[in-house]
Parts: C-alpha cells; sequence; structure tokens
C-alpha cells in the first residue's frame, strides 16, 4: 500500500468518525424538541449567584434576575465574596427595591479551597427552597421566563438541568470566534447529555437540586482543583436517568464576550485546566472527537497532493455537506443562526483552537476564580 493510498484511507476513516458523531451526538441538538407536559408545574427556586468585584456587572445584570415573571416563591442569594470595590453598596440599593435579594457578605478566605466553590457552597447552603438555579454576576437571562423555563425540566427523577450561556453578538471575528467556541461546547454538552451520557455544564446557566449536592457532599471531592464548581461537579453527579436539558430562547442567559484576544485566551485556558479531570470515558469521547476534528482538515490537504484529489474531494464533500446541515438547525435552535455563513471557517479554525490550549491541559491552574 503506498503512502499515498494510506493517507487517503486514514482521511476517509477520520471523516466516518466526525459522521457519526454528528449524526449520534450533534443531531439530536438540532433536533430537539422538548418533551411534552403532563401537567404545568412550579417549584420555589433559590437563585445564587458569586460575586467578587463585580459592582458594574451586579449594576448591569442582577435587575434582571429580580424581575423574574415567577408567581411561585423564589429568592435571590448573592454571595459577596471578599469584594474590595464597590459591591455591597450596589446590593444595599438594590435590596432597597428588591425584596427577594439576600445578600451574604464574605470577609475572609477559606484556607484550602481555592476558586469559586467555598462561596457558591454558602450560597447553596443558606438557599430555602430545594431546587437550585445557578448563573453569574456577569450574566442576564434573556427573557423574564429564565426562571420559569428552566425550573420546568424538573420532572419526577430529575435532579440537574443543564441550560445554555450564551454570549451577546457584537461586531468583530474575535466575538464570532467566542461565539462559535461557545456554541460547539453547548452542541457536545447538550448532545452528550440527551444521548444519555451527560458529563458537564456550565455555571452561567445550570441547575440542580440541594439534594443532589448534599448526597455528594458538594465539592469535598473537587476542592482541591481550583475550578471546575459547574463541569466536574456536573461530570461527577449526573447520569442518564437524573439529568435534563432546557433549549429554549426564553431559557438562555447571555453574557458579555471578552474584549482582547490575550482576555479571551486566559479565560479559556482556566476552563481546560478541568478537563483532565473528568471522567476516562467521557476524556476518551470527548478527545477522539478533537483528534478527528484536527485531522480531517490536517489529512485532507495532504490527501488531496500525495493521493487523487478527484477521491480526496468525495469525503471531505460528504463530511462537510453532513456537518453543514446539521449545524444550521443546532444554530437555529441555540440562537446563533448569524454564524452559519461562517461555519467552515470557523470549523476549520478549530485546528488552531486545539493547539493553542492543548498545553493547558497540562498546566498547574490559577487558585484565583476572579
Amino acid at each position: 500500500m503506498t503512502g499515498g493510498l494510506v493517507l487517503f484511507s486514514l482521511f476517509v476513516a477520520v471523516t466516518l468518525v466526525q459522521i457519526i458523531y454528528y449524526f449520534f451526538i450533534f443531531k439530536p441538538v438540532a433536533n430537539y424538541t422538548p418533551p411534552p407536559k403532563e401537567a404545568s408545574q412550579t417549584h420555589p427556586v433559590s437563585v445564587v449567584i458569586c460575586a467578587r468585584d463585580e459592582d458594574e456587572n451586579l449594576a448591569r445584570n442582577l435587575p434582571g434576575v429580580l424581575v423574574q415573571h415567577y408567581p411561585t416563591t423564589h429568592e435571590v442569594i448573592v454571595v459577596n465574596d471578599n469584594s474590595y470595590d464597590d459591591s455591597k453598596y450596589v446590593l444595599s440599593e438594590l435590596k432597597k427595591t428588591f425584596k427577594k435579594l439576600s445578600v451574604i457578605e464574605l470577609e475572609q478566605e477559606a484556607k484550602g479551597i481555592p476558586g469559586k466553590k467555598f462561596p457558591l457552597s454558602i450560597g447553596i447552603k443558606e438557599a430555602k427552597h430545594e431546587v437550585v438555579l445557578l448563573t453569574d454576576a456577569d450574566c442576564t437571562p434573556a427573557s423574564e421566563h429564565w426562571m420559569a423555563k428552566m425550573q420546568e425540566a424538573f420532572t419526577p427523577g430529575i435532579e440537574v438541568v443543564l441550560g445554555y450561556g450564551a454570549y451577546q453578538k457584537l461586531p468583530g471575528m474575535l466575538n464570532k470566534i467566542i461565539r462559535w467556541e461557545t456554541f460547539h461546547t453547548a452542541m457536545q454538552y447538550f448532545g452528550y447529555a440527551l444521548a444519555g451520557m451527560p458529563y458537564m455544564g456550565v455555571g452561567r446557566n445550570l441547575s440542580y437540586r440541594k439534594q443532589v449536592f448534599y448526597r455528594n457532599k458538594g465539592f469535598t471531592a473537587i476542592n482541591h482543583i481550583p475550578s471546575g464548581d459547574d463541569d466536574l461537579f456536573i461530570n461527577r453527579v449526573a447520569h442518564k436517568s437524573n439529568t435534563a436539558v432546557v433549549i429554549d430562547p426564553d431559557a438562555f442567559t447571555l453574557s458579555a464576550p471578552k474584549r482582547t484576544w490575550e482576555e479571551w485566551r486566559k479565560q479559556k485556558s482556566r476552563h481546560f485546566t478541568t478537563a483532565k479531570h473528568y471522567k476516562r470515558s467521557h476524556r476518551f469521547l470527548l478527545g477522539l472527537y478533537s483528534l478527528t476534528h484536527f485531522l480531517f482538515y490536517v489529512l485532507f490537504p495532504f490527501s488531496l497532493i500525495f493521493f487523487d484529489w478527484r477521491w480526496s474531494l468525495i469525503p471531505f464533500a460528504v463530511g462537510l455537506i453532513v456537518k453543514a446541515l446539521v449545524l444550521k438547525k443546532a444554530m437555529q435552535k441555540l440562537g446563533e443562526a448569524d454564524l452559519w455563513k461562517w461555519f467552515p471557517l470557523l470549523d476549520a479554525w478549530m485546528c488552531f483552537y486545539y493547539i493553542i490550549f492543548a498545553p493547558a491541559l497540562y498546566r498547574r491552574p490559577s487558585k484565583h476564580w476572579k
């Protein structure tokens, strides 16, 4: 077998693996329809937000959480974690208008528990209600029905609900890349959850029952890891029968994206440090997808050059068409339809993404969450 034929055969195999992922993991997201409701239900909800030096974000975004249209009992808890800015005064002013707002002031660091887990644990323990809904200070709900939509997924047996934390649409290629990466990640964690293999959620829009938090002794197993209060916790407690997803524009949250490449690089590098702690099966499946995604674009030009270009175009075209069809519908579901015309460029750009951020898997993470 010639070297060119080996390259072509490997390219075909990589393309087939990518198509399998798209059909069995991503297509369910593209075709997702909410399960029919047997009866309307409302649960008392505790929203928990941790903030450190977030006075501007709290003033801008917290009112969107506090004015939710939700007639059932609920509360909003903000854990002000050792802030040096004017967060205390912003929260004090908001409390005068919004009686459902509770503020917990932390004034000393938790020794031996780096990151956000200690303030988040305090907020969850102080929550009065069983259903806990999490978001961040730099997020605002996409609608006044966010709370209602997220809690609807807590049917009998469901303990974990995954939502979508989107980024605001702004001009420029960096914004498109940030939103593409966020969409691409969401397509994976939604897809795996729908396939019965949930592996993560994002703290910008995540909900679970307090009993699952207490049953697993909170963040005890991951307290030594600075990050992971969302994805690592869900990786340990979520499974096929206790996890649901909410894919509804009214249930999204919106965040302001980073404005510079360096800020975004630092943010993503912190996120990557937790992936090595996922369950082995999740690491294998995610790694296989990333590897074949990378090789799909790397092997294609080599196959063109060293094998018959006419044959090489066939698997590439088939793979790209499958991606285009699935991504178009998935982007419509997640409110990112404007990115579809850019998808060939953005999907190919992921090769550089993997090269840039792969080293972060082996770096020691920062001990600070802000």
